[in-house]
């Protein structure tokens, strides 16, 4: 019997995605009985999650998809690069002042900012991520402001076209993204619904902040999210590479190198792309 309450296929999903993540490698048999559904339901939910490029079937069983898509998943994305998206976001947080309507997107990197908000009120916080809203829902001094839409389990995020049509409603001072790659003075991300959101929530801000870990620097995807001259800042942590950073200075896009603590010294470093970064 599982230990694992279902409410459909979508959440099983999910849970099976992130099952796997955890486990490497596991047959269908043990996820069957681990979520107390028939081998054909299984094995529809892994066809399922096989088309999403999330996992790899194979004879009796399935492995984690080391894919772009796979690293969407939220429970994969809370685990990794925490050092550096806590630097970039403590180097985020003297961006923002009391009084400020700050926008979030449904990144784990704006999800450390939202973490350290309660030291910056009164403020306005607008996002659709549920864990960012959770971690709000309570602090006094911030008017928090959900974005609807259909809710989505693997990103724990609303998205969709009514989610859309409420950012296209509002007008905030500050808006926090972060995307999945970022290569030739473009900004990626490999899915389209998330695209959508993420271009309505840029145009919808008087100024653009974008948050990466080093790991994104150098890489494509399937969507152009936008240029990075949509950006008014980019942050980045201090293991971006000497290459990777040369290729932001072409491309005459600001940025700020935020120090992990690894090394000598700790906060943003003084070198920064064109301009001077804000």
């Amino acid at each position: 019997m599982s230990n694992v309450p279902q409410r459909g296929p979508a959440p099983r999903q999910a849970s099976i995605a992130e099952y796997v993540l955890a486990q490497g490698e596991v047959s269908a048999a043990e996820l069957a009985e681990r979520f107390d559904v028939s081998l054909m339901t299984i094995h529809r939910d892994l066809d399922e999650l096989e088309r999403q490029g999330i996992v790899r079937k194979f004879r009796g069983g399935v492995t984690a998809q080391p894919s772009g898509v796979f690293e969407s998943n939220v429970s994969y994305r809370l685990k990794t690069m925490r050092a550096e998206k806590a630097a970039v976001a403590e180097r985020a947080l003297k961006l923002i002042e009391p009084g400020m309507a700050v926008m979030l997107d449904d990144s784990t990197s704006t999800l450390e900012i939202a973490r350290r908000l309660r030291s910056i009120t009164p403020l306005t916080v607008v996002t659709n991520f549920l864990e960012a809203i959770n971690l709000l829902s309570q602090e006094r001094g911030i008017h928090l402001m959900g974005l609807g839409g259909d809710f989505d389990p693997l990103h724990s995020s609303f998205l969709g076209v009514s989610c859309v049509e409420a950012v296209q409603s509002l007008q905030v001072d500050i808006c926090f993204t972060s995307t999945s790659a970022v290569s030739g003075g473009f900004a990626y991300h490999q899915e389209q619904h998330i695209v959508s959101v993420k271009r309505a929530m840029l145009d919808s801000a008087s100024r653009n902040v974008l948050l990466l870990d080093h790991s994104k620097l150098g890489r494509v995807a399937l969507h152009r999210l936008a240029p990075l001259s949509r950006f008014d800042l980019l942050l980045v942590d201090d293991g971006a590479s000497t290459r990777a950073l040369r290729e932001l200075d072409e491309h005459k896009v600001p940025y700020e190198v935020c120090g992990t603590g690894r090394e000598a010294g700790t906060g943003s470093e003084a070198g920064t792309g064109s301009g001077d970064g804000g």
